[in-house]
């Protein structure tokens, strides 16, 4: 992400057209973390990236090579002088504006991924500690430095896996390199599917990403000298990398083989500019367009850590409806990454102007790393510096790091992305007992948490439980849902509801407008089965952590704060509770259940807030919830059910 476009190969010394190509690579990205809906699979981007690098890095390894000049400690000094200015400069501002504005359980999770960034393993930390897409990174600045970790291991390899090569089999190069990327390539399709946290974060992986870019100056591919084929070439790139945007979603099996639109889009427009434009070039070649490719290692950096600090209660500006404060987002992102390249990165990248030698250039990277790493050890033996705020608070944050794996049943009857079908416990989680009601508990996360809750309310019932993270309780699956999600909910409606009589199902989710067919249908199939229904509308959730919200709110004074950041969601419960009216099944609203106007119960009546996170309940919560609903008569038995409206 912070390669030079100076030199690039053989054929073009500068190419306008692939500082285009790293414009759109970091738009999506942007796109895709502002939860632009049109541009649900923006993070392709980082993938786009990992293309260009490789084609940038293998042709000058390459050149250097062949021409007998390629010199392994000048080229990491260009490395150090193109990387690490930047990524000092972002790493000394996010630790400023997190002493500020995070917990210290944040801080210290923070120091630690400030660590790992600074020695380029964060793809590394991050996998362990958390998925890209299924953990909560809202307090999470530098989660986006995986992907920097995995191309600075890369850059770390590259240059002694192509010297050995070349000097001992000098004409197996371009094999060699086949032979590795299609191994990785290999190994990232299974691992999508069966191991899909280190197969997005770690370099094994990711490598055929960046090894196809080196395959192009490897003369691996036919070149494109006619005009009308580098057209084409060139639009089928583009057009690949944008269906590839528009079409991914989070729950699509990546990188695997999904990456190869994405990848051979990016591989496919760097080559049909090898040899001349195109109408896709010189789109990619205009002014404002290559502006934002060249200080798009800078936007990469910045974008990220100012979306988290003003997505988590408005740090950086407050008082703007969620579209304004996306607009503020980018433009600041904009103008603090002009900043950056002008001042941080342009200096230290032109050696004759910032007249740095190559000693003193590891010697002030070296210095940088051990302030960095001074301050992170500083604040984890500090603890977070708690001091910054009240007990209260301190008390309230405390749940942040909030377990629900116990009483949701995780790795038995609640299967999440680090488990399969094969640890689902059926002789635990659907068995029945003949001297009770047996209800059937189905859906995601947003049914797992209500599982110890219902199961205290509802003395004289026995709740059987089928759940999975992220998987919609109905008949039709997306085709790029989960396998897990799929087998269980072929089960369910196939076999097991076909086979066994529950007296209800109570079907909850955390639902979306998009949702309402397909579970429409699933109603549909469930009445003319005469099978009871108790269906739960979408849960009271949040911008961002509850206890966090609440802990700044006690801080600030300011009860306030929480209401603030609630997501307003009261149409959407609405539909849900018409469609419940529309087929004759029970309904809940959770949103009738703990809220009075624009008032909504935060906490149970020890303290504890509801939820640990943005909308999932604790253990006390969900206790709380089910009481409330049982005295509000919203929850009984199977044979007298009763349809709850949302107000």
């Amino acid at each position: 992400m912070g390669d030079s476009n100076q030199m690039t190969g053989h054929k073009l010394k500068y190419r306008p057209d692939i500082d285009g190509l790293r414009a759109v690579a970091v738009v999506s990205v942007l796109a895709f973390h502002l939860k632009t809906h049109m541009f649900l699979g923006g993070y392709v981007g980082v993938d786009v990236f990992f293309v260009i690098s490789g084609y940038l890095i293998g042709s000058i390894i390459l050149k250097g090579i062949r021409e007998g000049t390629f010199s392994i400690a000048a080229f990491y000094e260009n490395r150090v002088r193109r990387i690490a200015p930047a990524l000092v400069g972002a790493l000394v501002g996010t630790s400023v504006l997190a002493y500020i504005y995070f917990l210290p359980s944040e801080l210290i999770d923070f120091s630690k991924s400030l660590l790992a960034a600074l020695f380029s393993v964060s793809n590394v930390y991050f996998w362990k500690d958390s998925g890209y897409f299924t953990a909560p990174v809202d307090t999470k600045p530098l989660i986006h430095t995986w992907s920097l970790g995995v191309e600075e291991q890369f850059y770390l390899l590259l240059p002694i896996f192509l010297v050995l090569v070349c000097r001992y089999f000098p004409k197996k190069v371009r094999a060699a390199v086949l032979g590795v990327a299609a191994l990785s390539l290999v190994l990232s399709a299974i691992g999508a599917f069966t191991h899909p946290d280190p197969t997005f974060y770690l370099l094994p992986t990711r490598a055929w990403e960046l090894l196809l870019g080196v395959l192009i100056p490897l003369g691996l591919f036919p070149e494109i000298r006619k005009t009308a084929s580098r057209n084409a070439a060139a639009f089928t790139g583009i057009a690949l990398i944008f269906l590839a945007v528009m079409a991914f979603t989070q729950a699509t099996p990546f990188p695997g083989l999904s990456a190869l639109l994405p990848c051979c889009g990016a591989a496919i427009v760097i080559m049909a500019g090898e040899y001349g434009d195109s109408w896709v070039s010189r789109a990619l070649s205009l002014r404002p367009v290559v502006f934002v490719g060249l200080i798009s290692y800078s936007l990469y950096l910045w974008h990220w850590p100012i979306i988290v600090f003003q997505g988590t209660q408005s740090m950086l500006i407050s008082g703007f409806s969620v579209r304004t404060s996306k607009l503020i987002c980018i433009a600041l992102s904009f103008v603090v990454a002009t900043i950056s390249w002008r001042f941080i990165e342009q200096p230290f990248r032109k050696r004759h102007q910032a007249g740095l030698s190559r000693r003193t250039v590891f010697t002030m990277a070296a210095t940088a790393a051990a302030l960095i790493a001074a301050l992170g050890a500083t604040t984890l033996m500090a603890r977070g510096f708690p001091s910054r705020y009240p007990a209260k608070a301190l008390q309230v944050a405390s749940y942040l790091d909030y377990s629900s794996s116990a009483y949701a049943r995780e790795g038995s009857c609640f299967i999440t992305s680090n488990y399969t079908m094969k640890d689902f416990d059926f002789a635990k989680c659907l068995s029945f007992d003949s001297k009770k009601q047996n209800d059937l508990l189905l859906g995601d996360s947003h049914a797992a948490h209500l599982w110890y809750g219902l199961s205290q309310a509802l003395a004289g019932t026995h709740l059987l439980q089928a759940t999975a993270s992220g998987c919609r309780p109905t008949i039709e699956q997306d085709v790029l849902a989960a396998d897990t999600c799929k087998i269980l909910m072929r089960y369910v409606f196939s076999d097991f509801l076909l086979t066994h009589h529950i007296d209800r199902l109570i079907i909850a989710d955390r639902w979306k407008s998009e949702d309402i067919s397909a579970l429409s249908s699933t109603l549909d199939w469930t009445t003319s089965r005469h099978i009871p229904v108790l269906l739960t509308g979408p849960m009271v959730q949040y911008d961002t952590s509850l206890p966090r919200l609440l802990a700044f709110s006690i801080r600030a004074h300011d009860p306030e704060i929480a209401a603030i950041h609630r997501l307003d969601q009261r149409k959407l419960d609405d539909s849900f509770a018409l469609l419940a009216q529309t087929k004759g099944v029970s309904y809940i609203s959770f949103y009738h259940t703990l809220c009075q106007g624009n008032s909504c119960v935060e906490t149970d009546p020890q303290g504890v807030p509801l939820e640990f996170d943005y909308g999932h309940l604790t253990k006390e919560g969900s206790v709380f919830v089910a009481q409330r609903l049982f005295e509000n008569g919203d929850l009984r038995l199977a044979e007298t059910p009763q349809t709850a409206s949302a107000e």
